[in-house]
């Protein structure tokens, strides 16, 4: 941000000699790193490697509330944070009730019935004040399913490169927004079908000129990429694959990008210049929904629905299908994640207990337990991803209790904080801000010395 405002000001060297520059002298971060671009932050690892939130608050007191703010609607999905603009998505009923319509997929359970047409909406909040900037309505539906109670019709993450919005509602939608709210192209892939109807949720991911989608479902799976200026297709590829949640991660190895996307029974990479798979890997369950990580040349993915893994690859040499060959550094088959997605942060891998509040960091490059799992106190069940900063590891669960605990090999619970409403959306966090999305509410939470 520092060397954009720089370049926009003093007009003596275009940004890419400011980050040249900065690569030279360590004193700047890139734009990216100082934001929180899109689903698991800048790094795609659930750390915020430059920022230092609040270590406690206070909705009751007010202590270190920097504003709160009414969301219209419904939503899970995961805010992002770019400059000044803090950007979500929500589902909003429209119109008088409907006759309630149960769920008619094959073996549902736990679903809601439709009962309204919804208004699918992206909005621009102002980081400082709290203020909706902007309010897009970017498609009304009667929508095929209403999910499980658990979930929503707005739950995947958007993404931005700071001129581009992209947000995605799945059956409802690919839509690319400029900064100011205004709809620059759309995309429609059809129905998703999803297992016993229960809802959608896979992210896009943004990587220099490509957004890529994964669309896991009971029809045809596949993954795509897309022109983030224009929407056309560069390449589309089948999959063999049933529903999954997760969302795909971009990695750089050995001078190529690769697109890695968790599935039932296994990971695979891809190219992501063209498609081509590269790997795959075998060993996860059903129902995946953590998203894989990665860093330092390894790849880390895991489930626990019916099948309890969690699987370090190692990506130099691997290629075809690598089960049960060296290039699995190791592997868990105890206290794996479910919903929440594994964090890495500083030399650790740090996931819970299918959705539970036990804590496990193992040592990222060998799977040692560093120190292992660690019973959360306060907190009980967790759908957000844990997230992390200034070292220290933020664990928010239903009922809007956030644990921070120390990161590292030794932990320790540092604070416990509570807003007063559901948290099923994982938190973002930049600067000294740290965003939550409540059930209803918005809030930004800071470090205000008071």
């Amino acid at each position: 941000m520092l060397a954009m405002r720089l370049a926009r000001i003093v007009g003596l060297l275009p940004v890419s000699g400011l980050f040249a520059l900065a690569a030279l002298t360590g004193q700047l971060h890139s734009a990216e790193e100082e934001n929180w671009p899109q689903w698991r932050g800048p790094l795609g690892t659930g750390a915020a490697p430059h920022a230092n939130p609040p270590l406690v608050w206070d909705e009751h007191e007010g202590k270190n509330i920097r504003w709160k703010t009414a969301i219209p609607g419904r939503g899970h999905s995961t805010p992002i944070i770019w400059d000044d603009f803090v950007f979500l998505t929500t589902a909003i009923a429209v119109g008088d009730a409907l006759p309630p319509r149960p769920s008619t997929a094959p073996g549902n359970h736990d679903n809601l019935p439709v009962t309204h047409r919804h208004k699918f909406v992206a909005l621009a909040v102002s980081r400082s004040t709290g203020n909706i900037l902007w309010q897009t309505e970017l498609r009304e539906a009667l929508p095929d399913e209403q999910g499980h109670y658990t979930a929503s019709l707005a739950s995947h993450a958007p993404a931005t490169d700071g001129k581009h919005l992209f947000v995605f509602f799945g059956s409802y939608g690919l839509y690319c927004l400029d900064l100011a709210g205004e709809l620059i192209w759309e995309e429609d892939f059809g129905l998703m079908d999803t297992r016993h109807g229960h809802g959608e949720g896979s992210s896009p991911v943004l990587y220099n000129n490509l957004l890529v989608i994964c669309w896991d479902h009971e029809g045809q799976s596949f993954i795509v990429a897309l022109d983030k200026r224009t929407g056309q297709e560069r390449w589309r590829v089948l999959r063999d694959e049933v529903t999954s949640w997760a969302t795909p991660i971009v990695v750089e190895h050995a001078g190529e990008a690769q697109v890695v996307v968790s599935g039932t029974d296994r990971v695979r990479g891809y190219e992501l210049a063209s498609g081509e798979g590269i790997w795959e890997c075998g060993g996860l369950s059903a129902n995946v929904v953590a998203s894989p990580v990665a860093g330092g040349g390894m790849v880390f993915a895991g489930s626990s629905y019916d099948t309890k893994a969690l699987l370090a690859i190692r990506l130099d040499g691997a290629a075809g299908d690598i089960t049960g060959t060296d290039r699995i550094a190791w592997t868990r088959r105890r206290g794996t994640p479910y919903v929440p997605s594994p964090l890495l942060h500083d030399g650790g891998l740090y996931f819970l207990r299918h959705y539970q509040s036990v804590l496990t960091r193992v040592d990222a490059t060998t799977g040692e337990d560093r120190p292992g799992p660690f019973r959360l106190q306060g907190i009980s069940n967790v759908y957000a991803s844990p997230v992390a900063a200034a070292g220290r590891v933020y664990i928010t669960d239903l009922d809007g209790t956030t644990v921070v605990v120390s990161s590292g090999e030794v932990l320790r619970t540092l604070a416990l904080n509570r807003i007063s409403e559901s948290v099923s959306a994982s938190a973002a966090i930049a600067g000294r801000d740290l965003v939550l999305r409540g059930d209803k509410h918005l809030y930004c939470l800071t470090e205000t010395n008071e």
